[in-house]
């Protein structure tokens, strides 16, 4: 076959173009994959679309299969889903989800491909790492049975969190979120909605996922005395002000640091494998296809990008579809 692939690069803050990259045969214990879909989400991509990735923050926020540097020229991505082309007996022909940069072909250890249930269609798969995310927040936060819990923020991550609480018996689930049109991706999802002034108090969980200073300081304001919001928000190089006088420390409230970097500490007897199979696994459930909000070609991604990076193009997951081969 031949031995090029094409690549979606960020040549600048701001600026991405599509490369041709050249592919190495599979060794031993390596798959070629043929990719089928890939997502790009609003938040973390887009940020680093934008060139705000702190330097301080450079090594930590390293994608798997990154190329490159921040704040740029760099190949970055990690929702992949594609077809193993060659490899072991075993997967080829197998749809797999890989932590991958937007690429028609790649070369990756076996190791680094994990197979996609037969229930889940590859156009959902893509949600994948994002999902992961949400099951390592939900680790971290232990709702128990009956808790009342606002979701703040309604972005990717944020309406994943909602859609796995919405499974929780006798638990109480809001979405927050400034823009009414998340009403209908929280009806979808099998959970309330309200906008920020309306929204349900008295929380006993509040898990923010908004990326503002407005959005964690009523996450602060929904809660209950001894309350806990677990903070999933990425702030890249922007500083946040919060209301930490007032009635936080008589109320006793907690604010708690969640990233999917790590493996919870509450089950550190699993492993990052073990925990994206189960995000895999939990993809079964078409609500979340009210998450992919979007799609375009590969070859167009270099015209869309700008506008999702600047909101000018609305999208929770934006879906880029790879052509036959």
């Amino acid at each position: 076959m031949n031995r090029t692939a094409r690549a979606f690069w960020l040549d600048s803050p701001g600026r991405g173009g599509i490369r041709e990259v050249d592919l190495p045969v599979p060794g031993e214990g390596e798959v070629l994959v043929r990719s089928l879909c890939s997502g790009v989400s609003r938040g973390t991509e887009t940020l680093v679309f934008r060139g705000e990735v702190p330097e301080s923050q450079h090594a930590v926020m390293r994608a798997p299969f990154q190329e490159g540097d921040f704040p740029g020229p760099v190949k970055y991505g990690y929702l992949n889903v594609g077809v193993v082309e060659e490899g072991p007996g075993e997967l080829v022909g197998r749809t797999v989800f890989c932590l991958y940069p937007h690429q028609t072909h790649y070369v990756v250890p076996v190791n680094a491909v994990t197979p996609v249930p037969d229930g889940v269609p590859a156009a959902r798969a893509v949600l994948a790492g994002t999902v992961e995310t949400a099951v390592n927040a939900l680790w971290d936060a232990a709702p128990l049975v009956g808790d009342r819990i606002a979701v703040v923020g309604g972005g990717m991550v944020g309406c994943s969190v909602a859609a796995l609480l919405a499974r929780f018996p006798g638990v109480r689930v809001q979405l927050v979120d400034a823009d009414p049109a998340r009403a209908s991706t929280a009806e979808a999802l099998g959970v309330g909605f309200a906008l920020p002034g309306d929204a349900l108090g008295e929380c006993d969980l509040v898990v923010h996922a908004s990326a503002t200073e407005q959005g964690l300081s009523r996450a602060l304001e929904l809660l209950t005395a001894e309350g806990t919001v677990v903070e999933l928000s990425w702030y890249g190089d922007r500083k946040v002000s919060l209301p930490l006088g007032e009635a936080f420390h008589s109320r006793r409230l907690v604010i708690r640091g969640s990233q999917v970097g790590t493996v919870s500490p509450a089950r550190a007897n699993r492993s990052y494998a073990d925990r994206l199979a189960l995000a895999l696994d939990l993809l079964a459930d078409p609500a979340f296809d009210a998450l992919v909000t979007g799609e375009s070609a590969f070859e167009d991604l270099p015209g869309v990008m700008p506008g999702l990076a600047s909101g000018e193009v609305p999208a929770l997951c934006h879906r880029i579809r790879y052509d036959a081969p």
